[in-house]
Formats: C-alpha cells, structure tokens, sequence
C-alpha cells in the first residue's frame, strides 16, 4: 500500500498554473526526489502537501486519510513533517527549545494542566526532554543544546530544523533544498544523514534539491517538474538520460 498519493494535483494563482494535474505515489521507506528548474512548482506541492495552499483541484491522502481541506497542524498530527528552504528556526531560543517546539503535538497536559502544573505535568515534561536530548546526541548536537539557534553554523542549523521535524514523529519527511548553502563537506555529511534517518527511523522521505550531485546519490526515485508539469519519474539513471529532463534542466548528459 502507498504512503501518498498525489492525483491530478493542481494550484492555480489567477491566471499562472503553478502545479498542473500532477500525479504522483510514494512508497513506505521510499526515499525520493522532486526536481526542475526554478518556478516549476516543486515548494508549492509540498505547501499543498502540508495544507499551507488549498489545492485548486485535485486529491491528497496520506496513509489512506484525505488530506485536503486540513489544516497545517492537522496534517502535521498525521504523520508529515517539514523544513524549508529557508531555515526558520527561532534564533534566539537555544537548540533544546527550538526542538523542544517540535513535541507541541504530542502535548495532552491542557492549557489548565500548563497553568497547574500537576505531577504529571513534570513527569511528561521530564520525557520529552530525555528524548530531545536523545535526538540531540543522535545527530551530534548534544553539546550544543544549550547554544543560541542563531550562533551556530549553517549546516548545524540546517541539522537542528532537521531533528525539530523529527520530533513530530513522521512517517514522512519533506525536505525543501536541505543542502542550499552548505560547502562540499557538509553536503557529504548531510547525504549520510538522510540515509541514516529513512533507515534508522524507518520513514519515507521526499526532497527538493537543486545539487544534482546529492539528489543522484542518495535518491531511489526522482520526479521532474517543469513550469508546474510532470516530465519525468523513474531512477537516477533513467532521469539522468531522459531527453526531456536533459533540455528542461540538466542541461547536457553525464
């Protein structure tokens, strides 16, 4: 059974088609990416994956449940979580607030249980920090947990939007150009930490990636956008020698 479905999916905004009828499934574990040239529509599917666009027309389910018509936060309790092109982390809270933001859904004390603070206010509270500090320490963050968001380096900061997604539990990640602005290394260490989350976590991950170098090697599938229609889906080697693919955005063969 699919993870997600995606069927004659369409954003229009007046007269410009941002996303044109495209359809799309992604299997459990599948480790996907979405490709094409600027303004082809990739950001605006995963908004209306995430419920921050309602789709013009078109279906969504994920886990066989409708999406369309949720909100962001619905959508995020169903198992989809995010980062985005630009980080938007909170840059004067620590790394530990900042992921600790990531556990509000899985909050069940109440607004009075916050105000009262009974025993089991402090019993969940000292359960989510065990496991922020757990997440920390997987991705090598722990003895940062403390630092501003806004004194740490671009990859580090890119890794702390990464593990505050984790913290909503996903069955699926969405990715929007994870390696924009990282230098060669961290690049490298970012393609093994994608492997590493769909393997050790067992999810599905879709992700936008301009870099052809991390998208061909770390990617099982690869769908191409252009000015917001399907061209292509297959495996590198098939995207990568796809004469479509090659005139719409890569530009030559390798």
């Amino acid at each position: 059974m699919s993870l997600l479905n995606l069927k004659n999916l369409t954003m229009r905004f007046g007269g410009l088609t941002a996303v044109d009828a495209v359809t799309e499934t992604i299997e459990p574990l599948l480790l996907m990416g979405l490709i094409g040239p600027n303004g082809a529509g990739k950001t605006t599917v995963f908004n209306m994956i995430t419920g921050v666009y309602l789709p013009t027309e078109g279906q969504i389910s994920f886990d066989g449940q409708n999406l369309v018509g949720q909100k962001p936060h619905e959508i995020a309790g169903t198992g989809i979580a995010r980062t985005f092109q630009n980080i938007r982390l909170f840059p004067s809270l620590s790394v530990f607030d900042n992921v600790r933001v990531g556990f509000n859904n899985a909050l069940s004390i109440g607004i009075l249980g916050s105000i009262l603070q009974p025993r089991s206010f402090w019993r969940g509270e000292k359960e989510i920090a065990e496991k922020i500090d757990h997440l920390l320490e997987m991705f090598g963050l722990l003895d940062q947990r403390n630092e501003l968001a806004k004194n740490l380096s671009y990859g580090d900061q890119r890794r702390v939007e990464i593990v505050r997604a984790m913290a909503t539990d996903p069955k699926l990640l969405l990715l929007d150009e994870p390696a924009a602005g990282m230098n060669p290394t961290e690049k490298q260490k970012l393609m093994s930490l994608i492997r590493y989350l769909r393997d050790e976590f067992q999810i599905a991950i879709l992700l936008i990636e301009h870099d052809m170098h991390v998208v061909m090697g770390i990617c099982e599938r690869i769908t191409v956008l252009d000015h917001g229609a399907k061209i292509a889906s297959g495996t590198p080697e098939e995207v990568k020698n796809n004469p479509e693919v090659v005139k719409a955005y890569l530009g030559h063969s390798e």
